[in-house]
């Protein structure tokens, strides 16, 4: 039997147990790496000395991040069949993320990411991924129940820089679209994947008119949109499909669009230890919000009141994320979150 919830709030998530409260779940695609992050702070890449093994890659991040905040979760990626690769995976599994569609590669190595971690919050990466295993993700090994069950399929842009991933995440998401699944698309611009920036912005471009909702960080707006203002870059998006924008900006406001209205509410302000995987703890957070709310009718769910709900969970997982080091052991639970917001509230 289907379960669905209407119109839940935050004031009576806590009287809900988590496991009555998997509806649709989130299908992330995308890479699942090693993320081999500089233990010192504002070392250029070529200048640290010691780095920590850690997993990695944004739609995976948010996989795990959404099955820690107790919705279900598919990830569908490739690694290698190598030792990290295994690794990688088991790692994922074990936070209660579907890995049955994650597919092993013999001819690349898992893909290695180095990334120097800066006091600003900002990141450098260097890829290592010539091709990198996740780069050969193979839509022919679809299997014919990866959207059971699935109410938003997620997805960003490292996917599109190499074929056959590319065409495996055009081909989800048609899939995606043709069975009725919102689709969520986090361009996150990597510039040192692309050796050609305008194919780069076309292939985005050919993205965010298939998406649902599109979310951008400030940083990456003007590339993406190129507009340096929300409104217009916002306004740009809209009209070409999408039926939500959000924003991000760190530690500053959240600003969302719809074509009916436009809003910013605040982050939590907070001193960071490890910003790494914020951004996809705001994400899965986001995400998990409206599978909550398992909306079937995007368009209705679209209310300043729910907006503002779903923006204030979301901020307080990214900012919950920036207190722990690394990615996937600090993306938050439900419960603390909701422990968050109780004492902000």
């Amino acid at each position: 039997m289907p379960f669905f919830v209407a119109e839940i709030s935050l004031s009576n998530w806590r009287a809900v147990k988590i496991e009555h409260l998997r509806p649709g779940g989130i299908l992330s695609l995308g890479e699942l790496l090693v993320d081999m992050v500089s233990s010192t702070t504002d070392a250029a890449i070529g200048e640290a000395r010691e780095w920590i093994k850690a997993p990695g890659g944004a739609p995976a991040n948010v996989a795990v991040g959404a099955a820690k905040l107790g919705v279900s979760a598919k990830f569908v990626g490739c690694v290698g069949d190598d030792p990290f690769g295994l690794w990688l995976r088991e790692l994922v599994r074990e936070q209660g993320v579907d890995v049955r569609d994650v597919q092993l590669s013999d001819h690349a190595r898992t893909t290695i990411a180095f990334v120097a971690t800066r006091a600003d919050g900002k990141k450098d990466i260097c890829f290592y991924r010539n091709p990198g295993a996740d780069a050969l993700l193979d839509a022919q090994k679809f299997s014919p129940a990866l959207f059971d069950g699935v109410r938003i399929l997620h997805c960003g842009s490292v996917s599109l820089s190499l074929e056959p991933c590319r065409g495996a995440q055009f081909e989800a998401v048609q899939k995606a679209r043709e069975s009725g699944v919102l689709v969520s698309f986090d361009p996150n611009w990597r510039p040192s994947l692309w050796d050609d920036f305008a194919l780069a912005h076309e292939l985005i471009w050919r993205s965010i008119p298939q998406s649902d909702l599109v979310k951008i960080a400030d940083e990456e707006w003007k590339f993406v949109t190129g507009h340096a203002d929300f409104e217009s870059g916002a306004a740009k998006i809209l009209e070409s499909g999408p039926q939500l924008v959000v924003m991000t900006s760190g530690g500053e406001d959240v600003r969302l669009a719809t074509r009916e209205f436009s809003l910013a509410f605040p982050a939590f302000r907070v001193s960071p230890l490890d910003t790494l995987g914020a951004g996809d703890a705001f994400v899965a957070a986001f995400l998990s919000f409206i599978c909550r709310h398992n909306p079937e009718n995007f368009a209705a769910f679209l209310t300043p009141e729910n907006l503002r709900e779903a923006a204030r969970y979301a901020n307080a997982a990214g900012a919950i994320a920036t207190q722990k080091f690394g990615a996937i052991p600090a993306l938050p639970t439900h419960d603390e979150v909701l422990q968050w917001l109780a004492r902000e509230s």
